[in-house]
This record gives structure tokens, sequence and C-alpha cells, in this order.
């Protein structure tokens, strides 16, 4: 991969316009690699018409997110679940 990424702070505004919780500290179990992370601390790459989050341990895709036309299309099949704190 080349050096041309972003922390996942990146990706958290938009996916904040659809989950109702602070997506920068949601875990995300990678389905490739089995590890756990908060968003926030994965690699994001914006130079693609859209935003692919990456596994910070295997590279796997994690999320695509794309944004056009007032929709958004989000593709989360390389997470296997969520971790969300509760307040």
């Amino acid at each position: 991969m080349n050096d041309h990424s972003l922390d996942g702070n990146a990706m958290a505004g938009l996916l904040g316009e659809i989950f109702p919780f602070e997506m920068t500290s949601v875990r995300a179990l990678c389905a490739g690699c089995g590890a756990m992370e908060a968003l926030g601390r994965e690699s994001v790459y914006a130079d693609a018409p859209g935003m692919v989050m990456r596994c910070l341990h295997c590279e796997a895709i994690l999320i695509r997110a794309v944004e056009g036309g007032g929709r958004i299309w989000i593709d989360m099949r390389g997470v296997a679940c969520l971790q969300v704190h509760g307040e």
C-alpha cells in the first residue's frame, strides 16, 4: 500500500450522519484477520471516488463509502461486527 492514508477520523463524519453514536470510538472486528480496533485508528484512503477504510493489521478492506446525489452507499462486508460502548 502507498502511504497516502488518513486515520479513521476522515470517515467518522460521514458515518456519523448514519449512526447515532461517536464512530471514532466504535470498535470493528476485521472479517479478514480477526483484529479488533477503534475505527478512529484504522487507515482511510480518500483518493478514490469515495472512501475506503482498511484494517490496520492486514490491510483488508473494512468499509467502502460513497456519497453523491443526496445519497450515501456503505459497504461494510469487511467488518464482522461492531462493538459500541454505551455511555
